[in-house]
Order: C-alpha cells, then sequence, then structure tokens
C-alpha cells in the first residue's frame, strides 16, 4: 500500500484546530483534562466489569467492549494532537499517517457495529426474557464481540488501501488534526469517483443499515415496555435502554454529519467540531452516562470502593 508518489512525499502537515498559539495552549489544556476523563472513567468501566459478579452479563460484556473501544479510538488521535499543539512541526510521516487513519477508522466503524449489537441484546433481554440466556449465550456474545471487530478492521483496510494509492501530485498539507481519510482524498489530483463510491458503500454499511437495525430493535422495545404492568418494571427498562439511546444518538448524530455528505467540498469550522465531538467528546461521555443512569454500575463502583 503506498501513494503513487510516496518517495516525493514521505511526510504530510497537519494544520490541526487553530493556528492561534494562545488558543493552542487553551487547546491543549482542554484536551489534556478531556482525555484525563476518558482514560479514567472507561478504564473503570472495564475494571467494574471484570470485578463484579453481577455485571458478568452479555449486556455489561458488550460495554466494556465499548469501553475498551473508545479507549483505543480516543488514544489513535489524541496524544498526537496534543503534541502538535505545543509544537511548531506538525508533520507526521506517511506511515504515521496510514496507521492513524487505519486505526481510527477501524475502531470508529468496529463501534458503529457494537452500539447495532448492544440494541439487539436489549431487544432480545425485554422481548424475549425467559429465551435470553439461551439466545445470547456466552459463546454468541463473543462470536458478537469478535464479529463487530472484524468488520471494522477488513472494511477499513479496504478504504485506507485505495486512499494512499490514489496521486496527489506533491500536496501533502492536510487540513485536519488527525490523517482523517475525507481530507487525504480532497489531496489527490486524480479522479477519484471510484474511491468515493467504495467509501460510500462502506459508510452505508456501517452507518445507516445498523441506524434502521437500532430503531427497529427500539420500536419493538418500547412497544413491549408498555405492556408490562409493574410501573416500576417500566421504569427501569426504559432506564437500562435510554443509557444507550443517548450513546446511539450522541454517536451516530455526530459521525453521520461528518462522512453522509458530499466530499468535494473544503473542511469548515464546523466540521471540525464534529470530528472532535464524535472522536473525543463520545468516549468521555459514554462512562458518565452509563454510570450516571445505571445502578447496577453504581452499585459495583460503591462495592469497589468499599472493599
Amino acid at each position: 500500500m503506498h501513494l503513487k508518489n510516496e518517495t516525493i512525499l514521505g511526510e504530510f502537515i497537519l494544520l490541526g484546530l487553530s493556528s492561534d498559539p494562545k488558543t493552542q495552549v487553551a487547546l491543549f489544556i482542554l484536551f489534556t483534562s478531556v482525555y484525563a476523563v476518558i482514560l479514567i472513567g472507561n478504564f473503570l468501566i472495564i475494571v467494574l466489569v471484570l470485578t463484579d459478579a453481577n455485571l458478568h452479563t452479555p449486556m455489561y460484556f458488550f460495554l466494556s467492549n465499548l469501553s475498551f473501544l473508545d479507549l483505543c479510538f480516543s488514544t489513535s488521535t489524541l496524544p498526537r494532537m496534543l503534541r502538535d499543539l505545543l509544537s511548531v512541526n506538525k508533520v507526521i510521516s506517511y506511515s504515521e499517517c496510514v496507521a492513524q487513519m487505519y486505526t481510527g477508522l477501524s475502531l470508529g466503524q468496529s463501534e458503529c457495529v457494537l452500539l447495532a449489537v448492544m440494541a439487539y441484546d436489549r431487544y432480545v433481554a425485554i422481548c424475549y426474557p425467559l429465551h435470553y440466556t439461551t439466545i445470547m449465550s456466552k459463546m454468541v456474545c463473543i462470536r458478537l464481540a469478535i464479529g463487530t471487530w472484524m468488520c471494522g478492521f477488513f472494511m477499513s483496510a479496504t478504504v485506507v488501501t485505495l486512499t494512499f494509492n490514489i496521486d496527489t501530485c506533491g500536496h501533502n498539507v492536510i487540513n485536519h488534526f488527525a490523517c482523517e481519510v475525507t481530507q487525504v482524498l480532497l489531496l489527490g489530483c486524480e479522479n477519484i469517483i471510484l474511491v468515493e463510491l467504495i467509501l460510500y458503500i462502506v459508510d452505508i454499511i456501517v452507518l445507516p443499515i445498523p441506524v434502521i437495525f437500532i430503531v427497529i430493535s427500539y420500536v419493538n422495545i418500547i412497544v413491549n415496555i408498555l405492556k408490562i404492568a409493574s410501573s416500576s418494571g417500566r421504569r427501569k427498562a426504559f432506564s437500562t435502554c435510554g443509557s444507550h439511546m443517548m450513546v446511539v444518538a450522541i454517536f451516530y448524530g455526530s459521525v453521520m454529519a461528518s462522512y453522509m455528505k458530499p466530499r468535494a467540498s473544503s473542511l469548515t469550522g464546523t466540521d471540525k467540531v464534529i470530528a472532535v465531538f464524535y472522536a473525543i467528546v463520545t468516549p468521555m461521555l459514554n462512562p458518565m452516562i452509563y454510570t450516571l443512569r445505571n445502578n447496577d454500575v453504581k452499585a459495583a463502583f460503591v462495592k469497589l470502593l468499599t472493599k
């Protein structure tokens, strides 16, 4: 996998979020704090799921996978961005750029599929409670988790390979804080219709299709929740599903706003804010949403503190 003029380039320049030194320092302080929250929050979720027997269920197994994905996803972007905010030299090597794009894409696409799997888990738990343990057995959960990771890794390999085989004619300035696929494609000086078509197909597979699946799952879930006679039972069911619905809305909303649009236009300030939201803000919010709205997780946290 190589750009046609890789030997001429060998490196890219990332413009980042701002060129103003004072703004860069402020952003460094802000995002350092955000990264610390991401690491602590998601690592805590993983530890709680591993150590508390009450959380050894399919729902929390997938939640720990989500936390691990968020840890890796943010780490693929944030450390480099923090370094660039305090550095005059914002050059990234060709190999680093390839690695960053592949890691970010594969983890992001895996998360898209995982959120659909989590919706399916809630659908089975609420609509088929008597068969839940049979349908969502340990082996089924492991296979679903592996499937989400493999889906992201394989589809991203195709996109990255095609992206880094375009001819850039010496252009190497990326108007972004990371090696983002749509911005690298803008460097191309040849017809990239085929690459964009394949990218749109991949976008459809990992964005609208999972969203449709999630919507159908939750329509069925809501219908079944309304049939529950006990008001406390309805509240618990809505609370459990509400956390996931919030995560889905935040993540998919920002990702679709970024990717499901024409590629030809240059990046705007709003586009960069959207990119920050799904790559950085969402991994920070996910642990908070699940911790604050979930009594089981809060109980496990209290138990961990009192040990």
